[in-house]
């Protein structure tokens, strides 16, 4: 569903207890051409200032200072209830237990994913592209949750905005990616008509199959494709040059 937070236009699944998210879209902001306008992503080759004063706005709309990380679509997770580090946190996912610490992950296709128990006691988010996702983003995400509630039940995810399996063209490599998942997986590859090795991958699909087979039983898809919307969305696979929008995830006070 759209709505908008602090004069900013997003999007978000259901509401859940004890946590508030969401996800930006590409407008509110400042930027101009391709990153208009609320790019949030500090090497999208953007002018600084704009991305800046993006960020700026985007700290308006939530709990407190996003724990922005350098994503390398790895499956490294950042643990948010440490200090933040002098430099940058090289990491594709981060997790929290502290009401008001404000996870961001930024993207521009890949999918960013929420995750948070029931009772709203520990919160997880992950950028999760083909190369995370077969790393196993989620899964060590949803590890170090569980490292820092244990006794966290009734675990839910939402997998927002990201390149929707009609423009998902991939190789044989990512195919064989997710070989090791079984027939379930296969079955989100689709052979591209007329065009021998290629694929079409429904990645919220693959998100969903990994966060279930983890023990996530709450699984909401977006159902929104990053490719098709441009009006709403950023999309590198459309058009190379682009913004990004980010994810926002924080924990509400009992």
């Amino acid at each position: 569903m759209e709505r908008i937070e602090a004069g900013l236009p997003v999007v978000a699944g259901a509401d859940w207890h004890g946590v508030r998210y969401f996800c930006t879209t590409r407008a509110g902001g400042v930027g101009q051409g391709p990153h208009a306008s609320l790019n949030l992503g500090i090497r999208a080759d953007d002018d600084p200032a704009a991305v800046a004063e993006n960020r700026r706005r985007v700290r308006a709309a939530v709990a407190g200072e996003p724990r922005w990380l350098r994503q390398v679509h790895g499956a490294d997770v950042h643990d948010a209830d440490l200090p933040a580090p002098a430099g940058e946190i090289a990491a594709d996912a981060s997790v929290t237990t502290t009401p008001g610490q404000v996870l961001a992950v930024m993207v521009a296709d890949c999918l960013p994913v929420v995750i948070a128990d029931a009772a709203g006691t520990v919160l997880g988010a992950a950028h999760a592209g083909w190369r995370g996702l077969a790393g196993g983003v989620l899964e060590n995400t949803l590890a170090a949750m569980a490292a820092k509630a244990p006794a966290a039940t009734g675990l839910r995810a939402w997998v927002g905005p990201g390149i929707g399996a009609a423009h998902f063209e991939v190789g044989g490599d990512v195919l064989e990616a997710f070989a090791a998942d079984g027939e379930d997986a296969r079955a989100c590859f689709v052979p591209r008509a007329g065009v021998p090795g290629k694929w079409l991958a429904d990645l919220p699909a693959l998100a969903r199959l990994r966060l279930q087979r983890a023990g996530v039983a709450q699984v909401e898809l977006s159902g929104l494709c990053t490719v098709s919307d441009a009006s709403r969305f950023f999309s590198y696979r459309r058009d190379g040059v682009t913004g990004r929008m980010a994810l926002l995830a924080w924990l509400q006070p009992a």
